[in-house]
């Protein structure tokens, strides 16, 4: 077995959607990035990475190659799990945590844990997610980004 962490932050920008764990989620604001912006997936796919050894997102999917110019991050997530089952490993289950002060995310988490299940080939009750604010504290709690962190166990 190994385990994987993973990080990922975006900066809130006009005129951009707001799309977390493959949901398009209303809000007056979205997440700027060469993809999609999905820092959920974007860490789970890291997480998953770090726990096989294999080079992160940034060096598989680099954010000056045009092919990955709003690149749907669930479809990504698909590349590095086809990656992982190669190497022999298979996903034993994930957890999550988004960090966003606006907007609530209690009524997307279900939709984020079917996407990302389906993805990765998992039970919903495989795969763990949050969502927490910083109490206006810091980068997130002053609404200039959005972050998310993961933990994912391999067998």
């Amino acid at each position: 077995m190994r385990i994987g962490i993973g990080y990922d932050v975006h900066r809130l920008a006009a005129d951009r959607a707001l799309i977390l764990g493959g949901v398009k989620i209303p809000h007056t604001l979205g997440l700027l990035g060469h993809s999609d912006a999905d820092v959920l997936c974007h860490a789970l796919m890291d997480a998953l990475l770090g726990a096989a050894a294999l080079p992160d997102i940034g060096r598989l999917f680099p954010d000056n190659d045009p092919k990955y110019a709003g690149a749907d991050s669930l479809q990504l997530l698909g590349q590095v799990v086809d990656m992982l089952h190669r190497e022999g490993w298979q996903v034993g289950n994930v957890d999550a945590v988004i960090m966003a002060e606006r907007p609530k995310l209690a009524p997307h988490i279900e939709q984020m844990r079917k996407n990302i299940a389906g993805v990765l080939g998992l039970e919903i009750g495989a795969v763990g997610l949050k969502a927490t604010t910083t109490e206006k504290l810091g980068f997130v709690g002053q609404e200039e980004g959005i972050a998310a962190q993961a933990v994912v166990l391999l067998n």
